[in-house]
């Protein structure tokens, strides 16, 4: 064991390849990136990270520099359950959710990172292994395509080893979704994984009305289909809808993952590591959906979530998110046949080109 050195932050500002879009956010011109390198006394360092879609970065990156390093620096690196708990407690009062716990994740993501560094284990293996091949969709942000252009994406995805795809829905009328979506069903065939995500557009009524609508097309998922603090509304959108449901990226905690499952609202719990209270809180909620005998998936940071969902008996499918860092990583993610590889370097196996990374410096 050994003790925490110094931590490192950085808050960095990345404009999209091309241009992305979803039914919340609208038009998405730049995420923000947060990162913390933590060193133990013994010089090893492990690396995580959270992000934005463009807003608050600054106030992750302030609770980074000031509250987390105090709270971890001259600590026990290895003693990562302590740790979580005294900075999840500390941070509480003043956040509970938002920029407080998108800085824990990061911060726990860099301490599994380190753990696992110095035991010389890929983190899926030290958080217990399952199977390293994990199937894998990508998630396109494409609202704003029109149907010639979302069937190209597809045919790049494909090209690149997917065999399961998810698109945006959401568009102000109804018919429009319901077209893209049945020309993508149409081009896919009848039996390929399709999921379809919402990202929180609608009221209940018009996201039952939707799910009807979608029906037809027998999506894998609706994904995010309300807002996520309506457990009981999630339930009702499953129920009269008869899609099953994803949900769970905006969720902030174990204990609202809890809620949302308990009341009988998600067929597949969607936590995002970078924002649910990192690796420690991620495995606590895969651990409970298999408890309720349900799927998990996963949002976002793929990099990470691999080995993850690679250490999960209940996982279902890996997304591989439309904001990645294939710029600035040395290895990415390698899709085989619809399959996502985790990694077998030792942590999460994530090494980035700093140099480059500091021209989008914020």
């Amino acid at each position: 064991m050994a003790r925490i050195e110094s931590i490192e932050t950085g808050h960095f500002r990345i404009a999209p390849e091309t241009e992305i879009a979803d039914s919340t956010h609208g038009d998405i011109r730049a995420f923000e990136l947060n990162t913390v390198r933590i060193r133990d006394a013994d010089g090893a360092q492990g690396f995580g990270y959270t992000f934005t879609v463009g807003r608050n970065g600054a106030a992750i990156a302030a609770t980074l520099r000031v509250e987390i390093a105090e709270l971890l620096r001259g600590r026990e690196a290895d003693d990562i359950a302590r740790r979580w708990h005294e900075c999840w407690w500390a941070l509480h009062y003043g956040g509970r959710g938002g920029a407080a716990v998108l800085a824990l994740s990061a911060a726990d993501i860099a301490l599994w990172d380190l753990k696992a560094r110095r035991a010389a284990l890929p983190l899926w293996n030290l958080l217990g292994g399952f199977d390293p091949a994990v199937p894998c969709y990508a998630g396109g942000i494409d609202l704003q395509l029109d149907v010639g252009a979302l069937i190209a994406q597809t045919e790049r995805n494909l090209a690149r080893g997917f065999r399961a795809i998810k698109m945006k829905v959401g568009r102000d009328r109804l018919s429009e979704d319901v077209e893209r979506v049945r020309a993508m069903r149409g081009h896919l065939g009848a039996d390929f994984p399709l999921m379809v995500d919402a990202n929180m557009k609608w009221g209940i009524d018009e996201a039952i009305r939707a799910a009807r609508a979608l029906q037809p097309f027998e999506p894998l998922w609706l994904e995010e289909p309300i807002v996520p603090d309506d457990p009981a509304g999630h339930a009702r959108v499953l129920r009269e809808g008869g899609l099953p449901i994803a949900a769970g990226e905006n969720l902030r905690s174990v204990w609202e993952f809890r809620q949302l499952i308990a009341a009988g609202g998600v067929s597949f719990p969607e936590p995002d590591v970078t924002n649910c209270g990192g690796v420690t809180a991620f495995m606590k909620i895969a651990h409970l959906a298999e408890a309720f005998n349900l799927p998990v998936t996963s949002h976002g940071a793929h990099e990470v979530t691999v080995h993850l969902l690679a250490a999960c008996p209940n996982r279902s499918w890996l997304e591989a998110h439309g904001f990645g860092l294939e710029r600035f990583v040395a290895e990415p993610l390698r899709i085989v046949d619809g399959k996502a590889i985790a990694p077998d370097r030792p942590g999460h196996g994530i090494e980035l080109d700093w140099d480059a990374l500091a021209r989008c410096r914020a």
